[in-house]
């Protein structure tokens, strides 16, 4: 999850836009690593602590940056494309909701595993939307081949 927050906070930077960057994940996300901290100082667990504590903040930052360069008008533009889902999140989130089930089975507490099994499904369906909407190649990569 960090490589892709870094590839997307990158891109709004260069082009100071969010054109191809969602911000429904960061927000997911942030709202994920934030109920996992609360988890964790309850439990007592540091591991889950830090590594929530450092996503939470990371979150949050990719938000406040999403932020800063949002069109104050968003227009929602219904296509059968998935030129704004981002494969890269969706492939981290697939894993990071996988290894977080996982761990929570191997513990047996449920409390791990059931809040992560919606990331599962969501991931599955936004690799079901790239199969069967995959993303046209860019026409400068294109160029670059021949």
């Amino acid at each position: 999850m960090f490589s892709t927050g870094l590839t997307d906070l990158r891109h709004m930077r260069v082009t100071r836009s969010v054109d191809s960057v969602q911000f429904l994940p960061f927000l997911t996300t942030d709202i994920n690593n934030l109920s996992w901290l609360s988890y964790g100082v309850l439990k007592g667990a540091g591991t889950i602590i830090v590594v929530n504590t450092v996503g939470a903040m990371l979150q949050t930052l990719y938000i406040l940056v999403y932020l800063h360069y949002c069109p104050r008008k968003a227009k929602v533009i219904k296509t059968q494309s998935t030129q704004r889902l981002s494969y890269p999140l969706t492939i981290a989130t697939l894993l990071s909701s996988a290894s977080w089930t996982l761990y929570g089975f191997r513990l047996g507490d449920f409390y791990i595993m059931v809040p992560n099994i919606p990331g599962i499904f969501t991931s599955l369906i936004r690799l079901w939307l790239f199969w069967k909407y995959p993303q046209e190649q860019d026409k400068n990569y294109q160029l670059l081949q021949t």
